[in-house]
């Protein structure tokens, strides 16, 4: 089955309203390629304005959402008011709340099957640290990761609605970029895992981002490995060179 490619935009605590406007009338002007799906995060602050002022056929992800209806949790987002809002999509599990804000697997997990169960896709981060890399743990500390995963989803069902990425964190915002090679094994052993332990469809069928210093420099070489199916992308997001990436297999 050929999957869509897909490229996410995500801005982490950046932007002003002025600069956001900007991005997105840059992203409305330009010639994208109509074979990728594109979402963009922005800070939760700002997602009804680009919702508001973005092309109808983009579409705009929150970069966190809670595992709970509405209620009495302060500072959270709940499913409900992201597609209230036109919010059809969630980042999760992205390293800088992992790591910094001490986000369990299971957490994420939970997060993930919450949203998914009530109408929101989800771009679902995993990756592992240079000391994980450097000790040859990489695709355990992932297969981990997925395994948490699973065992909060019911079904083969739920993973329609899942977007992996694939994010070493060593390569985020560093400039260093996991080589062509590398990113690629990874991929491929991520689908191996969803085809052993859920099903050849959803091995086939979901899509595997690479994420981690992804630039327009980078990105044609990765596009064309046969397990990357898109970009999950930091800092370029927020440059005119974002567009280059979405074009990246034109």
């Amino acid at each position: 089955m050929a999957r869509k490619f897909f490229v996410g935009g995500n801005f982490k605590m950046n932007g002003t309203i002025e600069s956001i406007k900007s991005i997105v009338a840059n992203l409305n002007a330009a010639q994208l390629d109509s074979n990728v799906e594109v979402v963009i995060a922005p800070p939760s602050l700002y997602l009804l304005l680009v919702r508001e002022h973005l092309n109808a056929g983009l579409h705009v992800a929150a970069q966190n959402v809670f595992d709970k209806p509405n209620g009495a949790f302060t500072g959270e987002i709940s499913v409900a008011q992201l597609k209230d809002s036109g919010i059809n999509w969630t980042i999760l599990g992205h390293s800088e709340r992992r790591t910094i804000l001490g986000e369990s697997d299971a957490f994420v997990a939970s997060k993930t099957k919450y949203a998914t169960n009530d109408g929101v896709g989800v771009i679902w981060c995993c990756g592992e640290s240079l000391e994980q890399r450097e000790a040859g743990q990489t695709i355990t500390h992932i297969e981990s990761q997925l395994s948490e995963l699973k065992a909060k989803l019911a079904g083969v069902q739920d993973w329609k609605s899942i977007v992996i990425a694939y994010e070493p964190i060593w390569a985020i915002g560093t400039g260093k970029v996991a080589t062509v090679d590398q990113a690629q094994e990874v991929h491929a052993a991520i689908r191996a895992w969803l085809k052993k332990n859920v099903s050849d469809a959803v091995a086939d069928e979901t899509r595997i981002l690479y994420g981690g210093s992804v630039s327009a420099k980078n990105c044609k070489d990765l596009s064309k490995q046969p397990d990357i199916d898109g970009f999950l992308v930091g800092g370029a997001s927020l440059k005119p060179e974002f567009v280059d990436i979405i074009n990246s297999n034109l």
